[in-house]
């Protein structure tokens, strides 16, 4: 059985979900710019009192939506890859089915940017 490399989880921006780099020295960075920052602390103390969590992340319907539709195209390129082991496909069908499921969960990771 072929042994792959332990991936880290990526590193999110904290305010715009954008992927930054892994600095391998000192603590992770929180957010990808100051301009980031700022707005967080801006929504920090604009919530103050509200009752609404700090560490809400406030989305449109239409955003929820459109994530919900991402994640059960996701959901079906997953089972295409199950019924596809099960009728016992060859292997390049299956890597092709699997690449499919990693660019659209890149595309679900990034629901924030779009």
């Amino acid at each position: 059985m072929p042994t792959h490399p332990v991936r880290k989880p990526p590193n999110h921006c904290a305010w715009c979900g954008k992927e930054m780099t892994i600095n391998p020295a000192g603590r992770r960075r929180k957010y990808c710019s100051h301009a980031c920052r700022q707005r967080s602390y801006e929504q920090r103390h604009q919530l103050e009192g509200t009752g609404i969590p700090q560490d809400s992340v406030i989305l449109s319907a239409s955003k929820v939506a459109k994530l919900h539709d991402e994640l059960f195209e996701l959901r079906c390129a997953a089972e295409d890859i199950h019924t596809a082991a099960h009728d016992g496909e060859d292997h390049a069908t299956i890597a092709l089915l699997a690449a499919d499921v990693v660019n659209i969960a890149r595309q679900v990771e990034n629901f924030r940017n779009h």
